[in-house]
Formats: C-alpha cells, structure tokens, sequence
C-alpha cells in the first residue's frame, strides 16, 4: 500500500514539475543563429545567407499592434536608413498569430509597410519556429547578428534603447552601440538587455 501511495505521489510530483518547465530561453550570444526562409510582403521569399554582401542583419521581431513597436517604428526604420548602408540592414519579423490578432495578418503587413515606405523585408513567421528558436517574447525584440563566414553568429539582442516612449529621451542606444562596434570589429560593451513590450500572440496549442 505505501509503495502504491509513493509512486502516485512521485507520479503526481513528475506531473506538476514538467507542466511548469518553461520553453528554451533561444539563443545566447555568441551562439550561431538558425537561417530561415520567410515570406516578405513583397511576396517573395527572404532568408539571412540571401545577400551575400551583408556584414549581418538588425533582426527585429516586431508587429502592427502593439503600441511599443509602434513606438519605436520610426526608430526601426531609421536604424535600417543609418546601418543598411554599411552592410546591417534591418530584417523585421511578425510572428503574431493572426486569428489572434486581426491586425497583424499578411494583408495588414503588406497595408502597413506600404503606409510606413519600409526599406527593408517585413516578413510574417507564420510557423512561429523562427521566433521560437530565436527566443523572442516581446514585440519589438531585437537580434544582431554578425557573419562569420556562412554563419551568423549573435552579438547582441535584446531592447532597441532605454525608453519605450520618446527616442529623443533615450539616453542608451543598445543596438546602435551595438552595430558601431561591430563595424569597428570591437566587442559589444552591453551585449544583452531586457526587450519590453507585448507578448508574441502564440497559436494556441
């Protein structure tokens, strides 16, 4: 009877242990990224080894909704205005489940990057693999990764500045630091930050 009474109290304890395991935190830098192959609103297919005059990408996962990416929208696309140039260009990702979330669907992509004139792919990660992998929770979240030969390889993500609200009022610039440093093949100083804003509208299961 006490054996029985051990094993449900074991199986029980199993149970609970791995409902509360949380998924993979993603990548860490330093780490070699995954390549992807997502639709843009162009229609046509883009994935990180596609350009082979790039240096790296500022990933961005982003979306149409969430008033924090909107926020820093116009900084998104000025990083890619500054840095596509010198060989960072901005790739943004929208990983939000669109029968979730009506206003992020590929019709509202394509509307809303025509609106905004992006210069850069906004590409719908329809599978969620790709922000899965990643680890990205939070819109917007920012990846920067650097090529290393075929590879990309992390070199910092996380938030764009230190404020949500004003760019003006930023006085921490992570992902231009960032990018700078890379170009003058220096260490990134602050490699890793906090990402605020809407959680990513996960499929549900």
């Amino acid at each position: 009877m006490k054996q029985s009474v051990f094993a449900f109290v074991m199986a029980a304890t199993l149970f609970t242990t791995i409902g509360f395991i949380q998924p993979k935190a993603g990548y860490q830098v330093g780490d070699k990224v995954m390549n992807f192959n997502l639709k843009n609103v162009d229609g046509k297919t883009v994935s990180l080894d596609g350009n082979s005059s790039v240096k790296g990408y500022i990933v961005v996962f982003t979306c149409n909704t969430c008033p924090v990416a909107q926020a820093y929208e116009d900084r998104i696309i000025a990083l890619d205005k500054k840095y596509a140039s010198e060989g960072y260009p901005v790739i943004a990702i929208n990983a939000n489940d669109a029968a979730l979330s009506s206003g992020d669907s590929f019709e509202e992509m394509k509307k809303r990057a025509a609106r905004k004139s992006y210069g850069f792919a906004y590409l719908t990660d329809e599978t969620q693999e790709v922000a899965k992998t990643y680890g990205a929770r939070n819109t917007p979240t920012v990846f920067v990764v650097k090529r290393s030969g075929n590879d990309f390889i992390l070199a910092y993500t996380g938030a764009i500045d230190n404020n949500t609200q004003d760019a003006t009022s930023a006085t921490e610039k992570y992902v231009q630091n960032a990018v700078d440093a890379l170009l003058k093949d220096k260490t990134v100083s602050v490699p890793t930050t906090k990402a605020i804003g809407c959680g990513i509208k996960w499929k549900k299961a």
